[in-house]
């Protein structure tokens, strides 16, 4: 991101309020659906506005990581899959042919005691 975008005029302004208001309704949220749901059905604490929010971010730390915002599917990958991962359909017809060889002598040793 260049320097003159994040400097731009307004918005640093909109980002510091932004999303601490959506942070603000995510935790609320996240506080009421809890004691609403959970303390009925299982028996167990209610949380107030702070413990949610630190729900929030141990689910976030657990689950989502700090710096690429999730689990990858495939095909996510920056600048392509990862080696090795290259598919059969950008293969040569002797390469296909020579790496079907290759896995069916490797899973023939496997099936021998």
């Amino acid at each position: 991101m260049s320097n003159k975008r994040f400097f731009r005029r307004g918005f640093a302004l909109r980002f510091f309020l932004i999303f601490p208001s959506i942070l603000a309704l995510l935790t609320l949220l996240v506080m009421l659906l809890w004691n609403a749901v959970l303390p009925p059905a299982l028996g167990v604490g209610t949380l107030t506005y702070w413990q949610a929010g630190g729900l929030l971010i141990l689910c976030r730390i657990l689950f989502g990581g700090f710096g690429s915002g999730g689990w990858k599917k495939p095909g996510q990958w920056r600048g392509g899959p990862p080696s090795g991962r290259r598919g059969f359909k950008d293969m040569t017809p002797e390469e296909r042919d020579r790496i079907r060889a290759e896995w069916k002598k490797r899973c023939a040793q496997r099936k021998q005691p």
